[in-house]
């Protein structure tokens, strides 16, 4: 076929949906955006993901540059700022509105800058057990105190200056089994400068979004135990409480599709 007709017949083929694209969501179904925490990556979502999906909702799980599939990228480079650009540029390149924001763990400080940044495309905001900055902190200003001194300590020691090592296996707080195997295996070095870097808000923490705050409880690490007292203070959130383990998306993730479908 010759290029002119070549381009000719492509120009009137509808265009269809790759692979590797998501579905739009059916007639009552919800846009999530799912923020993963330190050490993660999109991966962390496998097993909710697919199971918002069935249901009818369209899901996107960002993988934070540096770590998960996106670990050859990992430098010192790599800012808080970075994070949440990689998820507002989601969000912008996909054109999404009126979305579900997810935030876990870490997340929590990513989700709030995107928040900030892009409130008029984020119809409601969750955190799942994870952190809360107000304007001008860094993650680790709102940490348990001495817990930073001790992150940067093994920064420096087993993270080249550069990373978070990744935690041992006994010290990650699920119970034993291949769920937890599953997670240990995939974790990665998480860069070092996201933790330095304050945040610029121009709104209180939420940024006037309607928010739902779930702590989880069995067992609460302590490193998140300061923004859970702030969600309380936080007038207008919703609040919960459930008693699972911190990475609870990888061992019982219908918990976590009942805490998306019903505070979402």
């Amino acid at each position: 076929m010759h290029r002119r007709h070549l381009l000719t017949s492509l120009a009137a083929t509808p265009l269809t949906m790759g692979a590797g694209a998501v579905a739009q969501p059916r007639h009552g179904g919800k846009v999530y955006v799912l923020v993963h925490g330190m050490y993660g990556g999109g991966w962390v979502w496998n097993f909710v993901a697919p199971k918002l999906r069935a249901l009818g909702h369209q899901v996107y799980t960002p993988t934070l540059t540096g770590i998960g599939d996106r670990s050859h990228l990992l430098s010192r480079e790599i800012t808080l700022d970075t994070h949440i650009e990689d998820v507002c540029n989601l969000i912008e390149t996909e054109e999404l509105h009126d979305i579900v924001l997810v935030a876990h763990s870490y997340g929590g400080m990513v989700g709030t800058g995107v928040a900030d940044r892009l409130t008029s495309r984020i119809g409601r905001l969750i955190y799942l057990d994870a952190l809360i900055p107000e304007n001008g902190e860094s993650a680790y200003d709102i940490l348990p105190a001495g817990m930073a001194d001790l992150r940067r300590h093994a920064v420096q020691v087993a993270g080249a200056g550069i990373a978070f090592p990744v935690p041992q296996a006994a010290d990650v707080p699920l119970p034993p089994g291949p769920a937890k195997d599953w997670l240990v295996r995939h974790m990665r070095p998480h860069p070092a400068a996201t933790y330095e870097t304050p945040i610029r808000l121009a709104r209180p923490a939420g940024a006037g979004l309607p928010t739902a705050y779930i702590a989880y409880r069995h067992p609460a690490i302590a490193s998140i135990e300061p923004s859970r007292q702030r969600a309380k203070a936080k007038p207008g959130w919703q609040l919960a409480e459930r008693p699972v383990p911190h990475d609870v998306e990888a061992t019982e993730p219908d918990v976590v599709v009942s805490l998306l479908t019903t505070y979402g």
